[in-house]
């Protein structure tokens, strides 16, 4: 086990060397539907601050937990530094339509987290002064999160790992990771 603690050294949702890959199945983080499995060992081998845990990823999006300590957030405590302000149209034209409401304008500001679920003001204002990539960002700005948001299921295709030889094998849809998407109920300045 290592010596660092998890919510404090390293974020709750970062994997460790020893969380590997398990397969495609049905995932209670995304209702049973199909998606990218990871072993759970927590705080066993080395931290990856870079990679998100699949499973405590979308945990954290879904839930609104802070990926830092793993606790749910409250809506008056929700904040980002690595969200973008872009538009519903900007969107769109990466791929994110099919989760926009088709009658939301494509000039309508929204606030783009990516992967990562706000924080708590503690969690990320320690974040920030401490991660060496949060630091080498140009924005250091922590955002408060909108109350309403919409999340985005990303994707990969899958293939069935044994196939039979006169039945055909179809890929599947295989959740990764869940984005989210902020919706302000005002422009921001």
């Amino acid at each position: 086990m290592s010596k660092l603690t998890i919510g404090l050294d390293v974020p709750w949702v970062a994997s460790w060397s020893t969380e590997t890959v398990t397969g495609v199945g049905p995932c209670p983080s995304v209702d049973g539907v199909l998606a990218v499995g990871q072993s759970e060992h927590p705080g066993r081998g080395e931290p990856l601050y870079s990679r998100n845990h699949l499973f405590r990823q979308r945990k954290s999006v879904r839930e609104m937990r802070c990926p830092m300590c793993g606790e749910p957030t409250r809506e008056n405590d929700r904040w980002t530094q690595t969200a973008r302000w872009t538009t519903a149209g900007e969107l769109r034209a990466k791929g994110a339509g099919p989760w926009l409401p088709p009658d939301m304008d494509d000039d309508k500001p929204l606030l783009d987290a990516g992967a990562v679920a706000p924080m708590h003001l503690t969690c990320a204002e320690r974040a920030r002064a401490e991660c060496p990539h949060l630091q080498a960002m140009e924005d250091h700005e922590l955002k408060a999160f909108p109350g309403a948001w919409i999340v985005a299921a990303l994707s990969v295709e899958a293939r069935p790992g044994h196939a039979v030889s006169n039945v055909p094998q179809r890929p599947v849809a295989a959740v990764t990771f869940l984005q989210l998407i902020g919706v302000p109920d005002h422009i921001p300045s």
